[in-house]
C-alpha cells in the first residue's frame, strides 16, 4: 500500500493536482469557523443542539452536508446545494429544450458555457432567498434565546424590518455559497476528483468525530450502569458498515458485458480474422450523482418552510418531509430511482453506440445493425439501471431502519450506513479512479495492486 501510495507522488504533475486539491479543501473548511458578521456561533450552536434535542431532523442533515457550518451560521451554511439544486433545474431544462440539445450536438463548449452561466445566475437567486429565509429564523432564535445577534445590528430598520441585518446575512452567505462554487471549480480543472463532490463529502467526514463522540458517550464506560448502546449493538452497526460499502462498491463497480463480434475485413493483402470484445453497461451508470440530487430537491422546499415557523400549511408541508417520516422515505426512494433514469437518459447515448459500432463493422450476436442494436441497448441499459437504483435506494434508507429496530440515535446510523457512506464511497471510487488513470498514462501499474477502479 505504502508503495503505489509512493508511487502517486513520484508522478510531478499528479503530486500537484493533489496538493492543490487539499489546499483548496483546507480552505474550505476555514470557512466553517468564519461566522457571518453579527452573530454569536457559539451560542447559535448551543441553541442548534437544544432546538433539535439530538434527533435526526432536517436542519442536522443540513449541518452534516455543511460539515457544521449550519449550526454555527457561518459564511458557507448554505454549502454547495443552492448549486446542486439549480445544476437538477438546468439538466431538467435541457432534456426539455430541443434547441438547447441541437446547440450541445452542433458546439458542445458553447452549450456548456452558456448552461454553466445559467447555472451560477440560478445558484445566485436561490442563496439569496435561502439567505433571506435564514435571516428571519435567525431573529426568531434571537428572540427565544438573547444574544445570538448583535444588538447594534438590529437596531437599523427599514419599514419595521432590521434592513442591515438581512443584506448582511443575504451577502454574506451568497457569497459563501459562491465561493464554494469557485473552488469546486478550481478542483475540477487544476486538481484532481469532482470538485462539489469532495466538498459534499469533506462536510460528511467532518461529522466523524462528533458520531464517534456520542457512541462512547453512550455505552457509558465511565459508569458501571447500562448504556444506551452496547457492544453487541455496536457489531450490529459495524456489520452495516461493511455491508454497506460493500454494498455501494459492487453497485457502482458492477458491469453487465455485452458481447460484440467484429466482421472479416481485408488490410492490405492479408484478411483479417472477426474478433470479438464486449460493452461494459454499468449496472449504477450515475454512480451516486442521484443519492445527491434526491437530498437537495427534498432539502430545498423543506428547507423553505421550517423556516417560515409552523401554524400554516408550509409549517405542516415541513413535517411531513421531516428526515425518517414515511412521505419522506417514500419521496426520497422515488427522487433516487427516477434521478437514476434522468442521468442515465442524459449520459447514455445508445444512437452514437449504434451507429459507431456500424461505422467499425462490430455487431451484437443474433442483433441487427442500426436501429435494432439502439433498441436492444436501451432496453438492456433500462433493465440493469432499474436494479441498480432500486439497491441504491435501499441501502439510502438503511439508516433509519437500522435506528428504529435497534433504537440507536438517528445521528450515528445515519453516518454509519446510508446516504453519507454512499457518497463517501463514491466520491473516493471516483477519485481513485481519476488518480489510477494520471498512473495507467504515466505507464506504472496503476494504485490498485489488484483488480482496477472502473470509471463512470
Amino acid at each position: 500500500m505504502f508503495q503505489q501510495v509512493r508511487r502517486v507522488f513520484q508522478v510531478p504533475e499528479l503530486k500537484q493536482k493533489i496538493l492543490f486539491t487539499i489546499l483548496m479543501l483546507v480552505i474550505c473548511r476555514i470557512g466553517v469557523f468564519v461566522a457571518v458578521p453579527g452573530i454569536n456561533g457559539e451560542l447559535a450552536m448551543t441553541y442548534f443542539r437544544q432546538a433539535t434535542g439530538g434527533s435526526q431532523n432536517l436542519f442536522q442533515m443540513i449541518d452534516m452536508f455543511s460539515g457544521g457550518a449550519f449550526a454555527q451560521m457561518t459564511v458557507i451554511a448554505l454549502g454547495v446545494m443552492p448549486y446542486i439544486t439549480a445544476s437538477i433545474f438546468m439538466q431538467l431544462f435541457t432534456a426539455l429544450s430541443p434547441g438547447l440539445q441541437r446547440e450541445m450536438q452542433e458546439n458542445q463548449q458553447a452549450a456548456r458555457r452558456k448552461v454553466n452561466k445559467y447555472s451560477k445566475a440560478i445558484t445566485i437567486v436561490l442563496a439569496l432567498i435561502q439567505s433571506a429565509v435564514f435571516a428571519r429564523f435567525a431573529i426568531g432564535m434571537n428572540l427565544e434565546s438573547p444574544g445570538i445577534i448583535n444588538t447594534v445590528i438590529l437596531d437599523y430598520t427599514l419599514f419595521g424590518m432590521p434592513i442591515l441585518f438581512y443584506l448582511l446575512v443575504t451577502f454574506t452567505m451568497t457569497t459563501g455559497t459562491m465561493f464554494l462554487m469557485w473552488v469546486g471549480e478550481q478542483i475540477q480543472d487544476n486538481g484532481i476528483g469532482n470538485g462539489m463532490s469532495l466538498i459534499i463529502a469533506l462536510g460528511i467526514l467532518s461529522s466523524l468525530p462528533t458520531a464517534i463522540g456520542m457512541i462512547v458517550q453512550q455505552l457509558n464506560l465511565d459508569s458501571q450502569e447500562t448504556g444506551q448502546m452496547s457492544f453487541s449493538t455496536i457489531i450490529v452497526l459495524l456489520s452495516v458498515f461493511v455491508l454497506v460499502t460493500l454494498a455501494t462498491i459492487l453497485i457502482i463497480q458492477g458491469t453487465r458485458k455485452i458481447p460484440l463480434q467484429y466482421a472479416r475485413r481485408v488490410v492490405g493483402r492479408h484478411e483479417v480474422q472477426g474478433s470479438s470484445s464486449f460493452i461494459p453497461l454499468k449496472v449504477n451508470y450515475a454512480g451516486v450523482i442521484p443519492v445527491i440530487f434526491a437530498n437537495a430537491v427534498l432539502m430545498f422546499p423543506a428547507t423553505v418552510s421550517q423556516f417560515l415557523g409552523t401554524g400554516n400549511w408550509l409549517g405542516n408541508f415541513a413535517n411531513y418531509l421531516s428526515p425518517g417520516s414515511s412521505v419522506y422515505m417514500t419521496i426520497y426512494i422515488l427522487g433516487i430511482i427516477f434521478f437514476t433514469y434522468f442521468w442515465t437518459a442524459t449520459q447514455f447515448k445508445p444512437d452514437q453506440i449504434a451507429s459507431d459500432m456500424k461505422k467499425s463493422g462490430a455487431f451484437i450476436p443474433g442483433v441487427r445493425q442500426g436501429k435494432p442494436t439502439q433498441e436492444y441497448l436501451e432496453s438492456t441499459m433500462n433493465r440493469i439501471t432499474f436494479m441498480g437504483a432500486l439497491f441504491l435506494a435501499l441501502l439510502a434508507v438503511l439508516p433509519t431502519m437500522t435506528s428504529r429496530f435497534l433504537g440507536v440515535s438517528q445521528n450515528i446510523s445515519y453516518f454509519f450506513g446510508g446516504t453519507s457512506l454512499l457518497i463517501l464511497v463514491g466520491v473516493t471510487l471516483d477519485t481513485l479512479k481519476q488518480v489510477e488513470s494520471h498512473l495507467l498514462m504515466k505507464r506504472y501499474d496503476g494504485f490498485m495492486r489488484r483488480g482496477r477502479v472502473r470509471g463512470r
